[in-house]
């Protein structure tokens, strides 16, 4: 028996068929056929995806392009706009605020001008009126306080008085209700003011009264007295 066993481990012919046994036992089934098909259809299925996808020729990118070059135009011009916007609105700015600050001044030169005839009187009085007793001098300073409070409100508010006795006549500012010959002043100077002018910045509210003077007459000459004598 052990002789049958070793010859039936050595014999050579049956070697093929367990070989065979072995890889039937440890083969995979695989159909190549299905393999085939199914490489098939992703290959096509490929071709579909390509073939889906758009196709951009010269034509459409040639509008495309006009269409974005038009749309940076608008943009352009709304930029543009709004700045010519923006500048109208800075100058009416100004421009309200500008008269907002000239109505401002009018109102309040307006104002002033009627407050002019009391300053007027209080330095009349100041100018006119002399105190004897000690009751008259009290009464002469408490009005004269009032006065002082006045002016400096008025000095407060931008209000000044002009000084024009000494100085060059100016039209602007003065007003010329009479002309004196006189040798003793400059031509033209103003001798005089009857009535006190003001400012309110850069604006007149009254013009000062003055006296102005003018070349002295000429004396008679020689000849003319020479001529009165002889007729």
């Amino acid at each position: 028996m052990v002789d049958d066993i070793h010859q039936t481990e050595h014999d050579p012919s049956s070697e093929p068929e367990e070989i065979e046994e072995i890889l039937q036992e440890d083969a995979v089934d695989i159909d190549f056929d299905e393999v085939v098909e199914a490489a098939a259809a992703t290959v096509e299925v490929a071709e579909d995806e390509d073939a889906s996808l758009p196709t951009v020729d010269a034509a459409a990118l040639a509008d495309l392009e006009r269409q974005v070059a038009g749309l940076k135009a608008q943009l352009e011009d709304r930029v543009n706009q709004s700045m010519r916007i923006a500048a109208d609105f800075e100058n009416y700015r100004k421009r309200t605020s500008k008269e907002k600050n000239d109505l401002a001044v009018q109102i309040k030169g307006d104002t002033v001008i009627e407050l002019l005839p009391v300053v007027d009187n209080f330095e009349r009085a100041r100018s006119q009126i002399k105190p004897q007793t000690e009751a008259e001098m009290t009464i002469h300073k408490s009005y004269q306080s009032v006065y002082k409070q006045l002016v400096e409100g008025l000095k407060r508010l931008g209000v000044s008085a002009m000084r024009a006795e000494g100085q060059e006549f100016d039209p602007l500012l003065h007003e010329a209700v009479m002309r004196e010959p006189t040798a003793d002043h400059p031509e033209g100077s103003v001798i005089e003011e009857f009535v006190r002018g003001y400012q309110l910045g850069d604006r007149v509210l009254r013009h000062a009264m003055v006296k102005v003077a003018a070349p002295p007459e000429d004396a008679p000459s020689d000849a003319d007295s020479g001529e009165g004598a002889a007729e």
